[in-house]
């Protein structure tokens, strides 16, 4: 099959500043942040926006009241503009020994529980030896995580539990364990181990509403029909442990945060028996070849960090 095009097939001219504008106006589902993130006028953001339209004969937006959603021609252009994007900025990592002032910027979207207890040490080691590499760091759920590295909008997803991954590369990370935290004196401190539907009719302690881990609980709860009665939310797993030691609640917690906590917290930790509790966490790359070359990099240092062996041990699920 021959790829020559046509002699009256004339292409659309793209233009990178262009590209990266509508990306962050798809990202951001506004006209208004997306021009912000571009550092551009509304006006001239609009301005560019319509001329891109013209461009290529087609409307790519619908603007309304909430805001704006992309049409059919709209959600093709940002899955192309994407691969585009990651390719330049896959071009500029393999460059950077090499050209002085080119940044890498890895998009990296987490569980609650890597982002609090395994990436706050190893971003750390791994800024400080790459200072030329930016890491924009989000706290969402594994499916949405999935979504976004499948799409595109991630680079690397760090996933708990059985999480379908399918048609992505995945390699093993760490082993996160949930655990009930309760106070010193409670009724549930001697137990052996706990179903968490036995403890909802207990006050809780939790992360706020944002955190990854407050949503999967509440989703938990939710398929079994029945309800989390949350008496505080908090900001932190320090201070969801100082508040359970004050007797405000009982709550569920990263093992290795309950672990650091407990004995300045006088709070006592009990097994949870759901399947749930222990989660297999995986780091997930569309295709690890395909990454700039320092967030491969940072692939790397978090297989090294975790001490389940090199990165091209990777599977596609």
């Amino acid at each position: 099959m021959s790829t020559r095009r046509s002699p009256g097939l004339k292409l659309p001219h793209f233009d990178l500043v262009d590209l990266r504008l509508f990306l962050n106006i798809a990202e951001s589902n506004s006209l208004t942040r997306g021009a912000a993130g571009s550092c551009l006028s509304l006006s001239a953001a609009s301005s560019r926006i319509k001329s891109l339209e013209q461009n290529l004969g087609s409307q790519l937006l619908l603007r309304g009241k909430s805001g704006v959603t992309l049409t059919p021609s709209g959600q093709a252009l940002l899955y192309h503009a994407r691969l585009i994007v990651r390719q330049l900025d896959r071009l500029a990592g393999d460059l950077h020994e090499f050209a002085q002032g080119i940044r890498g910027q890895v998009r990296l979207f987490a569980n609650t529980t890597a982002t609090t207890e395994f990436l706050p040490s190893a971003l750390g080691a791994f800024l400080a030896a790459n200072p030329a590499v930016t890491v924009d760091l989000q706290e969402t759920l594994s499916h949405e995580i999935v979504r976004a590295v499948s799409e595109g909008m991630a680079d690397i997803g760090i996933v708990a539990g059985s999480v379908r991954t399918a048609g992505l590369q995945a390699l093993p990370y760490h082993r996160d364990r949930l655990v009930l935290a309760v106070p010193v004196d409670h009724p549930l401190a001697a137990a052996s181990k706990v179903d968490f539907l036995d403890t909802l009719a207990e006050e809780h302690v939790g992360l706020n509403g944002a955190s990854a881990i407050h949503a999967f609980l509440n989703s938990a709860v939710g398929a079994a029909g029945q309800r989390l009665h949350m008496r505080i939310e908090v900001g932190s797993f320090e201070a969801m442990c100082r508040m359970i030691g004050a007797r405000v609640g009982i709550g569920v917690l990263p093992e290795s945060a309950a672990r650091r906590h407990r004995r300045s917290e006088s709070i006592r930790i009990v097994p949870l028996s759901n399947d749930w509790a222990v989660r297999d966490l995986k780091i997930i790359v569309r295709d690890l070849d395909a990454l700039p070359g320092f967030a491969r990099k940072l692939v790397d240092a978090l297989v090294a960090g975790s001490g389940t062996g090199h990165r091209r041990s990777a599977r596609r699920s």
